[in-house]
Formats: structure tokens, C-alpha cells, sequence
């Protein structure tokens, strides 16, 4: 048995033993090379890392313009060992769909087909596309790394920009509207999975990818991708920032399977201790919210404890 410094004994609850076996049930093989061009402390090649992970070889990437497309790296060189094609912003979701359709002709099944964009991809510019591949229940994944506004192009806002933050291109002080509810426009299509995922939570993020590979038609999966040149913080917070988005319930960790909603990890153990984190904890921390009004604060906090309360709902149904 473990002790303290102290002599006292450590007694591991059930969710800590769960965590540690699931560690070592995650690949050890590594799927992007050493050295990229992503930014330090960047959240996307945290999550990007374990995504791999969990699909392995056999999967094939649609990239659109993106701070991916960076991470991948320019023609002939790559930080990746991933087949991925390059794709139009409009175009992820059916460049994808088009991959499946040619993997179906050839009768090879066993070949995973991701998409994934971030959010300016898919709120915004890519939604057409996203839209109709869920509509058809196209077999793929696709994923939104979502670091809130177009980051790989100077920060400019996207539908998935928070009320109260700075961004390049808010026409006044901070963006005035409210974040755009993607996870229930998606939801709407009735696709067989959709999940959410933080890089500040590995294991439930290589699980539900694990999961999602297994599943035929669209699946979903919404990355919170923190942004340390965006969001203005320090790049060893990262993980930090992101735990503080799931704790004060900003980020909510689930999963809806068949229709059927059920929280996950963090999400859970919040869940069943029934308090939150206050939201100021998250934002204090971030440039970009330095000119947020107290009324854009109390907003956003009366916005979450809502959403918060619904999800209780759900969950007990």
C-alpha cells in the first residue's frame, strides 16, 4: 500500500483505479512526428495526438485550411505518418463523403475516414456540407477542434466565438452575440453518436474516438481546443485552462448515443457532487475577455447554469 510523506495510508477511489487502468490501455505508438509547426501549448496537437491514437493506421484525414492544415506541415514534409488530404473550407465534409464513396467502390471497409475542421470550418463555412453528409448518415467522423474564432488566420470571429471575448474583427469592443449552440444543430439530425471531448481529459478522449471507430454512420465529436496566442494566456496553461472549462461547466463532457443522453468523466464526477466551479475563474485568466462587461459575465453565467440544469434533466430521464 501506497503512503504519504506522513506514514498515512492512500487509498485510491474507484474512479482513480478506473483512470489508471485506462492508461495503460491507450496505444503507445506515435502517429505524429517529433517537431511541428503548431503553436506552443497548443490544444489542437494535445487532442491530435490521442485522436490518432485511438483510430491508428487505417484512417485517412480530411483537412481543410486550418491551423491542421499547419500542423501537418507543407508538401513534401509532414509531422504526421496519416494519409490527408487537403480540402476546400466549404468542401471538408464532402471531400470526406467523396473518400467513402471510393473506399466503398473498392470494397475496403476497414479503412476509417475523419474529418476534421475547426470551428470557422464547421460553424460556419463548412456547415452546408456537414449538414447534408448527416442528413445522408454518411459513415464517417467528423470532428470540430474548436479554439473559437479563425485562429490560423489572426483571431478573427467565428460563430463559436463567445459573447464578451476580443477578437480581430469585432466591429465594437468584444463580440456582442452569444455562441452559436452547434452541438444541437447536430443533434437535430439524429446521428447515431455525438460526443464531446477536452484535451485536458485523454483518457475520455481516446475512449469515445475508440468508441466512435466502432460505430457505422455520422458521428460527431466537438473538441474544446484551448489557444494560448488567441485566447491570450500562458502556454504552459493549456490543460489548466481547459480543466477550468469543464469544472465551472462551460464545457460540458457527454456523450448521446442512439438518441440517448449521458455525461462523462470530469463532467460526471461534477454531476453527481452537484456544484460548479463560478465561471469568473475561467475567464479571469484569459486576454480575451479583459474588456467583458459585468453584465456579459453574469450573462454567460446564467447562460451556463442553464444549459448545466438542462443536461441534469436529461440525464436522470
Amino acid at each position: 500500500m501506497k503512503t504519504t510523506g506522513k506514514g498515512q495510508p492512500v487509498t485510491r477511489t474507484s474512479q482513480d483505479k478506473k483512470m489508471h487502468e485506462n492508461i495503460f490501455k491507450i496505444n503507445d505508438k506515435e502517429y505524429i512526428l517529433p517537431g511541428s509547426r503548431a503553436c506552443q501549448g497548443c490544444g489542437l496537437s494535445l487532442a491530435y495526438r490521442y485522436i490518432l491514437k485511438a483510430l491508428r493506421e487505417n484512417t485517412i484525414v480530411a483537412i481543410p485550411p486550418s491551423c491542421l492544415c499547419v500542423l501537418h506541415g507543407l508538401y513534401p514534409t509532414t509531422s504526421t505518418i496519416i494519409p490527408a488530404l487537403n480540402t476546400t473550407f466549404a468542401s471538408n465534409a464532402a471531400s470526406a463523403s467523396g473518400i467513402v464513396a471510393g473506399l466503398n467502390a473498392l470494397n475496403k471497409t476497414d479503412i476509417t475516414v475523419l474529418a476534421l475542421s475547426g470551428d470557422g470550418g464547421t460553424y460556419d463555412i463548412g456547415i452546408q456540407s456537414l449538414s447534408g453528409a448527416a442528413e445522408r448518415n454518411t459513415d464517417f467522423i467528423f470532428a470540430c477542434y474548436d479554439n473559437e474564432a479563425y485562429m490560423n488566420t489572426g483571431t478573427q470571429r467565428s460563430g463559436a466565438t463567445p459573447m464578451g471575448a476580443i477578437t480581430t474583427t469585432t466591429p465594437v469592443l468584444t463580440k456582442q452575440e452569444p455562441k452559436k449552440d452547434f452541438l444541437k444543430i447536430m443533434e437535430a439530425h439524429h446521428i447515431p453518436y455525438l460526443a464531446t471531448v477536452s484535451p485536458a481529459y485523454p483518457v475520455d478522449l481516446y475512449d469515445k474516438f475508440v468508441k466512435a471507430k466502432r460505430i457505422r454512420g455520422t458521428r460527431y465529436i466537438h473538441i474544446d481546443t484551448p489557444c494560448p496566442p488567441g485566447w491570450g494566456y500562458p502556454t504552459k496553461d493549456t490543460v489548466k485552462i481547459a480543466r477550468l472549462a469543464v469544472e465551472t461547466g462551460l464545457f460540458i463532457l457527454f456523450e448521446i448515443e442512439n438518441d440517448r443522453f449521458r455525461f462523462t468523466g470530469r463532467s460526471k464526477i461534477m454531476a453527481e457532487r452537484g456544484k460548479l466551479l463560478p465561471l469568473v475563474n475561467y475567464v479571469e485568466r484569459q486576454e480575451r475577455f479583459k474588456k467583458m462587461s459585468i453584465e456579459q459575465l453574469s450573462g454567460l453565467q446564467a447562460s451556463v447554469n442553464s444549459r448545466w440544469n438542462e443536461c441534469l434533466k436529461r440525464a436522470e430521464g
